[in-house]
């Protein structure tokens, strides 16, 4: 039979080189006295197992991961196709309802996933494995020929026949707590290998798999970890912005928020205040790329300060900068940060302004696209006394006041008078229907504001910074 895999597999081309398939009898190490030609297998199986092992190690995400590993098992015994089922195993979710396994597929389309997941739990071969892992309990499951096999479930050999297979191998990956994978929790996982003609791998090509599957393991279980870590800082500095934007009468407002995958520092904020005014804020406590689990801490704190001082004192941004610079001093003596504080009152088309070394706003209308001039700004946290002039604005019926983080900004890779420029004619050029429409007006500024020109000049973004912006249309 023919074990090699195919030059192109869903998209993937293999670059190293294929394991010998002349398997010399017993197992794959080398005992003393091993003949030169078994010698030489050997060492070719050890230098394919490290070359597929410093792939898995150079991934960066859990998917990434994931689909390695199958690649790699599919490259060891000489299939085409496979999925990876995760099973939950922190104990939050074993005590809930029940989650179901999660599928990653390599060589399979979404249906072809969805076709899979149709076979009874007690008959598919990679949840058999994760129903009946544990001591003593088989570790791997191989089925040379569906098509002739009669103890298999019909539904079984019904998908497989839609799907084009004739064999399967099946092994099971599981770790447990403290066995250096340096987290609280095992891995529970299965792998599923098709292929598209009878056959099995050999002792030979199981030995190989099994040797990197004990690997893969360890880095799946890491990656998993890192990534419910992720998850959960994520979940937490949502909680930290506004859940819905207010209702104020004669105002409406929009928001747009892109964070970094561990929590940045960029924060927005929208309060109703008595005799319908409005409070509008943005504000940065990092610099671009700063994240984690005290930037995440920091934003919160600086918030909460926010919204306390704008019920107090909201009428004057002023003073509501100067209380959060104090609070800032006295929490976060070693942070700077940015901040721009807006009291609108809608029924007289006011808007008073003060920034503390943030980008200006920018007022979008029929007969203006400018920038509010609130440039005599230092950062919080920056001078031993901080101070700003306050900026009154008229805005009139139909003109929208558009607050952002520099992330915006720093997404162009320009230098920072490019970038407003950029910014400015991006507003300028949506249409009327846009501009009546605040959510619109941010997606078209999105979409037209450049964020490649930093990959291809070398400039100091990448298009991936953290942005926010908040959109309030007057009418």
């Amino acid at each position: 039979m023919s074990t090699s895999v195919p030059s192109n597999v869903a998209g993937i081309h293999p670059t190293i080189t294929p394991v010998p398939q002349t398997p010399p009898p017993g197992d794959s190490s080398a005992p003393s006295g091993t003949p030169p030609e078994r010698l030489a297998s050997w060492i070719t199986d050890l230098t394919a197992l490290h070359d597929l092992t410093e792939r898995l190690a150079r991934t960066g995400t859990l998917r990434d991961a994931l689909h390695e590993t199958l690649r790699a098992g599919a490259h060891l015994i000489g299939a085409r196709r496979g999925l990876i089922a995760l099973r939950p195993t922190a104990p939050e979710d074993r005590e809930g309802p029940t989650v179901p396994d999660r599928l990653t597929g390599y060589g399979l389309t979404p249906a072809d996933l969805g076709q899979l997941e149709t076979v009874p739990p007690a008959a598919a071969p990679h949840t058999r494995l994760l129903d009946g892992a544990g001591d003593g309990a088989a570790t791997e499951l191989t089925h040379p020929d569906l098509a002739a096999d009669d103890t298999l479930d019909p539904r079984h050999r019904d998908v497989a026949r839609l799907l084009g297979c004739a064999a399967s191998h099946a092994a099971l990956l599981s770790t447990e707590p403290g066995t250096g994978t340096g987290t609280g929790h095992p891995l529970l996982a299965a792998a599923l290998w098709l292929y598209d003609e009878a056959t099995e791998p050999d002792q030979r090509q199981r030995e190989l798999l099994t040797r990197y599957l004990r690997h893969a393991a360890q880095q799946l279980a890491q990656h998993a970890t890192l990534a419910a870590a992720r998850a959960e800082l994520a979940t937490l500095r949502e909680g930290l912005l506004p859940a819905r934007l207010p209702y104020v009468p004669g105002v409406t407002l929009a928001a747009h928020h892109r964070p970094l995958p561990l929590g940045g520092g960029d924060f927005y904020d929208a309060l109703a205040l008595p005799d319908g005014a409005l409070g509008l804020a943005v504000g940065s406590t990092a610099a671009a790329g700063d994240s984690g689990a005290a930037t995440v801490a920091a934003v919160g704190r600086l918030r909460a300060g926010l919204r306390a001082y704008a019920v107090m004192e909201g009428e004057d941004p002023v003073a509501v900068l100067s209380d959060l610079e104090l609070l800032l001093r006295l929490t976060e003596p070693a942070r700077s940060a940015t901040a721009l504080y807006g009291f609108a009152e809608p029924a007289a088309g006011k808007l008073v302004l003060a920034s503390a070394g943030h980008p200006p706003p920018l007022v979008v209308g029929e007969h203006r696209t400018e920038f509010a001039d609130t440039t005599l700004s230092a950062p919080l946290g920056m001078l031993a006394c901080w101070e700003a002039p306050s900026v009154e604005i008229d805005v009139a019926q139909g003109e929208t006041v558009l607050l952002y983080s520099a992330g915006l900004l720093h997404r162009t890779g320009e230098p920072r008078d490019r970038a407003f420029a950029r910014l400015q004619n991006a507003a300028r050029t949506a249409t009327p229907r846009v501009r009546a429409d605040p959510q619109a007006l941010i997606d078209h500024i999105l979409r037209v504001l450049p964020a490649r020109a930093a990959a291809e000049a070398g400039g100091p973004g990448d298009g991936r910074e953290e942005t926010v912006l908040l959109a309030a249309r007057f009418h």
